[in-house]
């Protein structure tokens, strides 16, 4: 009988075996859990997508999900804040209001002027740098981002690492004005009367550290005199001021001062470029004039945040470089002694690099302390 069992299971063994092999032909693929690869990011394709094993029937027994394909919205979508670091009126509050409407029309949305001066342009540009890194917060810098370095011993932010650029925009020449009640025509003139009572005939800036500073203290250097330095916030109240005889000279933006010297409220005696300007081609240069080696322009450039997507950088180098190379655009610009200038994303970010470290040796020759 035991022998009967035995033989009875072996041969149940058997029929059991050939029945799974016949089921496994007949049902083939699968005989285990299936891993199933899909070759995006979570939430970046459709479709069901599970992470475990199928248990029971259906989908939800599975643990699938369904997951939305996200397109990202276009940009822009709502206004944009392009912060300007100087007060009002200044030179850098000119160009950027040109500058802003240019964006408006080329993105197709607002695009609002915030001045937020301060600390030679370190408040605003500190506001831009820590706004959130999505293309709705621009800058308008200016050459003090190469100057605020060597001039502040802590800034709250890095030019170079906190900062995307976008493109340069513009460049423009300064001048050298004066109240038109000084006894000088010409800038020998004014040093002579400056050598004469040193310390006495002032000069207004827009702030400690600003262009219109370092300007002025070049100017100092080459020509061995000695000037009274009187701060303002920003250039619009300092040339208020001198217009009115507080102070008694500035070397301006050609787009602050022109207007003020063609209506005879203000006296040029020259412009701070190597060449005259197309703007102003009767006034000498500085050189021309006496003061050798004096060569100062300043520029203006566009920039986001830092971490910004690439992606709309290049769409606002694109719209930028479409916008200036408008005759329209030009005209506005060299109306106020500007020349339109363009480059790309990674020259301007060299440039200001080239710019930072220029300065720096300069600040630091004028034995100018840092605040």
């Amino acid at each position: 009988m035991k022998l009967l069992w035995i033989a009875a299971v072996a041969c149940c063994a058997f029929v059991a075996g050939a029945n799974a092999q016949t089921v496994t032909k007949d049902t083939g693929y699968p005989t285990k859990p299936v891993r199933f690869i899909v070759p995006f990011a979570e939430g970046g394709a459709p479709g069901l997508v599970s992470r475990r094993p199928a248990r029971g029937q259906g989908a939800q027994a599975a643990g699938f999900y369904t997951v939305a394909f996200t397109i990202p919205p276009p940009y822009p979508t709502k206004p944009i804040r392009f912060v300007v670091p100087f007060a009002p009126g200044g030179g850098t509050d000119i160009i950027g209001r040109i500058v802003a409407q240019l964006l408006h029309e080329a993105l197709g949305q607002p695009v609002v002027v915030d001045n937020r001066a301060g600390a030679g342009s370190s408040v605003g540009t500190d506001i831009a740098a820590k706004a959130p890194p999505d293309g709705y917060t621009l800058l308008l810098g200016n050459i003090s981002l190469a100057f605020n370095p060597a001039l502040y011993r802590k800034l709250s932010y890095d030019a170079l690492t906190d900062l995307a650029p976008v493109t340069l925009v513009a460049v423009q020449p300064n001048i050298v004005v004066i109240f038109p009640g000084l006894a000088a025509t010409t800038i020998g003139e004014f040093a002579a009367l400056a050598r004469a009572k040193p310390g006495q005939i002032a000069y207004a800036s827009a702030g400690v550290g600003a262009g219109t500073h370092l300007a002025g203290v070049m100017l100092e250097q080459i020509l061995k005199i000695k000037l009274l330095h009187v701060p303002y916030k920003g250039t619009g109240p300092a040339l208020t001021d001198v217009m009115g005889g507080q102070v008694h000279m500035m070397v301006s933006t050609f787009a602050s001062a022109l207007p003020h010297v063609r209506s005879g409220r203000l006296r040029a005696l020259g412009v701070t470029s190597a060449k005259r300007s197309s703007a102003t081609p009767d006034i000498p240069t500085l050189m021309e004039a006496g003061v050798p080696g004096y060569d100062y322009s300043t520029w203006y450039g566009l920039l986001v945040p830092a971490r910004t997507p690439r992606a709309i950088v290049d769409q606002l180098h694109r719209k930028t470089l479409s916008a200036l190379a408008q005759e329209d655009a030009k005209r506005k610009l060299e109306a106020q002694g500007v020349e339109t200038i363009t480059d790309t994303p990674a020259e301007f970010s060299a440039y200001l690099k080239s710019e930072t470290a220029k300065w720096t040796g300069v600040v630091r020759a004028a034995g100018i302390t840092p605040q």
